[in-house]
């Protein structure tokens, strides 16, 4: 991948709102190459959306939960991912290898409300759940791609 087009990805998941013609002259190009580039990374399947990030809290869901999934029993059919769609509470989902079969990360209004989604998860899949409360978010959505200095940033140690 060329320089110009990490930078571009590093701009964009910082702010997926930018203009090209802002990200054009961040990274040094004009507007239409800019957008020319911008579309390429999109046909190429390598920037796959847009989206706005919420405020958990200010919509009613405050408390986060990371909720693993542990099968009872290794001949139980596994629907789970079907099963997770269907609940609003589940914003990801993810397999993953070790004790648990999946790990989903959960945003709920209180106690009470995860309480419930547990004993509901616990019924209807025949699983237990081993959860973790988050008390506070370190970071999140951090970058895949960070910002890389253009080349005439670069600086020479020995002078």
């Amino acid at each position: 991948m060329e320089h110009t087009d990490e930078q571009i990805l590093a701009l964009l998941s910082r702010d997926g709102r930018m203009s090209f013609t802002e990200l054009g002259r961040k990274v040094g190009l004009s507007t239409s190459a800019t957008q020319q580039r911008v579309r390429r990374l999109e046909q190429r399947g390598i920037i796959t959306g847009y989206r706005a990030v919420i405020d958990a809290a200010k919509v009613g869901r405050p408390l986060t939960a990371f909720i693993e999934i542990q099968p009872l029993s290794i001949s139980t059919a596994d629907d789970a991912p079907e099963y997770f769609e269907r609940l609003p509470q589940i914003t990801s989902c993810y397999s993953v290898a070790g004790n648990a079969s999946y790990l989903c990360l959960a945003q709920v209004g209180s106690a009470e409300e995860l309480d419930e989604l547990l004993n509901r998860i616990r019924r209807e899949l025949s699983v237990r759940t081993v959860t973790t409360i988050v008390l506070r978010t370190a970071f999140r959505h951090r970058p895949l791609v960070d910002e890389i200095p253009g080349p005439q940033q670069h600086t020479n140690p020995d002078g």
